[in-house]
């Protein structure tokens, strides 16, 4: 089953020397699976992100030929409509939840905000299910996180209780920009299990954007690699260590393997031809 069907997707950005193009003609679908998005810093993946929600501002323009999300164009809604999409049906987490949580209002309040947005309910019903989502984000004595203020957690418990944020209205997606790379090797670990868990309870698409080429091997189930604003790769994410294109090649032959220790890592050797040829890989 397709959830969201994206069909030549653009980003510009109008600057002096002319238009910038961060996006370029991206096409993908996503189903009730674990899609990673993977490339350079640059390379458009949170753009793409954002471009789906509609939230790049102006003076930047999107365009597509439609961004469908169980067959409606995103496209077609006004942003009134669109204000009901996001978090009700797309959430997304940020890659730093300093700042993405408010400073001034106590963590408790801000998840019950985002419940409230979305649900007639009253303020008691709205406690007990933010109460129910920091559980689920294993996170203990929930009472006292629900009173405390972010600047009192921790990078790892911060990016949990955004999760438990974007997932309380029970969105069909969640977009995850890089939820795990301020986070050490161990709590990395527990936030992936706990996502992972989640989605697959509730069935829900996961659009999971990362530069870690590992990480997503091992978590996501197809993998799309881009360069440049444009999808160069498509794979299984289990086959990503085999993929074809030398772009994906140079990625992963630049990290350093325990098993294959080198005395140098190969530096990125970029050729300008890799930004207009067609991707390797299906789309589908």
């Amino acid at each position: 089953m397709t959830l969201l069907d994206v069909q030549n997707l653009w980003v510009k950005f109008p600057t002096r020397q002319g238009i910038f193009d961060a996006v370029r003609g991206v096409s993908f679908t996503l189903g009730k699976e674990r899609l990673g998005i993977v490339g350079e810093s640059g390379s458009g993946k949170s753009m793409t992100g954002r471009a789906i929600l509609r939230l790049i501002r102006p003076p930047g323009i999107v365009e597509a030929d439609y961004i469908r999300l169980e067959g409606t164009n995103l496209l077609d809604l006004t942003e009134k409509q669109m204000r009901a999409v996001r978090g009700q049906r797309i959430s997304m987490v940020m890659q730093d939840p300093k700042f993405s949580l408010n400073p001034v209002m106590r963590i408790g309040d801000q998840i019950m905000e985002a419940y409230l947005l979305h649900n007639r309910a009253g303020r008691a019903d709205a406690r007990k299910k933010s109460l129910e989502m920091l559980e689920a984000v294993s996170i203990r004595d929930a009472e006292r996180v629900m009173r405390a203020y972010p600047h009192e957690m921790s990078g790892g418990m911060g990016q949990r209780i955004m999760i438990a944020m974007m997932l309380i209205p029970d969105p069909k997606i969640l977009i995850a920009d890089e939820p795990t790379s301020a986070l050490d090797v161990s709590v990395q670990r527990q936030v992936l299990d706990i996502m992972d868990a989640l989605v697959k309870e509730r069935g829900m698409g996961l659009i999971f954007i990362s530069h870690d080429l590992n990480l997503v091997a091992e978590f996501c189930d197809r993998v799309l690699i881009m360069y440049a604003g444009r999808i160069v790769e498509v794979c299984d994410a289990d086959r990503l260590h085999d993929a074809k294109h030398p772009y994906t090649r140079g990625l992963l032959n630049s990290l350093p393997r325990l098993d294959h220790p080198r005395d140098r890592l190969e530096v990125l050797q970029r050729d300008p031809a890799w930004s207009d040829a067609p991707s390797v890989g299906t789309q589908e």
